[in-house]
């Protein structure tokens, strides 16, 4: 690690604990000319309780990365190491970072991962919920409104792995909601927050029961959200498919709303419901 070649560091931070932060990581932190990163203040104390002469910090957020990764990227090509981190965890997992990674791959730049932690491996691990094969998908922060929220719903109905998203406490509430009216309320759920602090919580229970306590609790702190996996479902065939589309069709729901409501009560993916009713002749004409 002690080499003054330059390249770009990508360096995994504590997500609460300081006692997580690896020798390693220190070490590529002293070692750098730069530091991108979210926030400079948070940064620079995270130097300062290190001992480390703060470099230049350059912020890194959602609104300045896509501005700031030609001059990190000019800044490496003339000898200098830049380290990359977010305000916790791994940069570009979900936080910031992604942009300048790719861009540093695609001007064959050398790029150096040092490891460390993440809230999504950290939630999963200590829920109860991963399935033995080890099979689970990350989601990240779902969109936050329109069809591109309905959409990214209806897609987990089906999915067989454990499930891990990201939510911040003010819209923990109506995620929940969310998840509950769309996957069912008896789905199993462990959430978790303030990961490694002192104040660590996992709690577990199924959606209709997470809905309640969010409505009686004020949530604090980034929480992650981990789901059980769709339990294996009987075959059903094409015919008994349309047969519910007509159904929901007849009742007044949208295409979109059908293709749902349909995929989530029979428990089959929703994107095999949505070819079916793209491919099929005028479902209704079946009743």
């Amino acid at each position: 690690m002690a080499t003054r070649t330059a390249r770009l560091l990508v360096v995994a931070t504590p997500i609460g604990n300081l006692g997580d932060l690896s020798a390693r990581a220190a070490e590529a932190l002293a070692l750098a000319d730069v530091v991108a990163c979210e926030d400079t203040r948070r940064t620079g104390r995270l130097l300062a309780h290190l001992g480390i002469d703060a470099p230049k910090l350059v912020r890194l957020d959602d609104h300045t990365e896509r501005d700031e990764v030609e001059g990190l990227l000019r800044r490496i090509r003339g000898g200098e190491v830049v380290a990359l981190v977010s305000d916790a965890g791994t940069p570009g997992v979900s936080d910031p970072g992604a942009r300048l990674i790719t861009a540093a791959v695609d001007a064959g730049i050398p790029v150096e991962v040092v490891p460390g932690p993440v809230a999504a491996i950290v939630a999963l691990v200590g829920s109860g919920l991963l399935d033995p094969s080890g099979r689970f998908c990350f989601e990240g922060f779902l969109p936050r409104k329109g069809p591109a929220r309905a959409e990214r719903l209806a897609e987990l109905v089906g999915e067989r792995r454990t499930i891990v998203l990201y939510e911040a406490p003010h819209r923990l509430g109506r995620t929940l909601a969310d998840l509950a009216a769309t996957l069912g309320e008896d789905r199993e759920v462990a959430i978790a927050r303030e990961l490694t602090k002192r104040f660590e919580e996992t709690w577990r229970g199924t959606l209709g029961e997470a809905v309640e306590r969010a409505g009686r609790e004020a949530p604090k702190g980034e929480h992650v959200i981990v789901l059980a996996g769709a339990a294996p479902a009987g075959e059903v065939d094409d015919d008994t498919l349309l047969e519910a589309l007509a159904a929901e069709l007849d009742a007044g729901a949208t295409r979109r709303d059908a293709t749902a409501n349909v995929a989530r009560r029979l428990g089959v993916p929703a994107n095999r419901v949505k070819r079916l009713l793209h491919d099929a002749p005028d479902p209704t004409r079946r009743r």
